[in-house]
């Protein structure tokens, strides 16, 4: 599941760095479906980055990635 999630957020990438931000794995829970991530760059702090997590990566996360559960973001 870890290489999957990899996957999916090398593809959400570009998209966040066009902006200045980026996105990086902290952890997968295979247990509960939880991923957990750290926005960075631009993201970190952004009024707009839960809009992001919760409607962009998390959206795409379980499109493609059946286990997920939920995004989270960890500082």
């Amino acid at each position: 599941m870890r290489e999957e999630v990899t996957a999916v957020l090398e593809e959400v990438r570009p998209g966040l760095q066009s902006h200045g931000g980026d996105v990086e794995l902290v952890d997968v829970s295979e247990d509960d479906g939880v991923v957990s991530v750290r926005l960075t760059g631009a993201c970190a702090g952004c009024p707009m980055a839960t809009m992001t997590l919760k409607n962009g990566i998390e959206q795409i996360l379980k499109e493609r990635v059946a286990e997920v559960t939920e995004v989270v973001a960890v500082d």
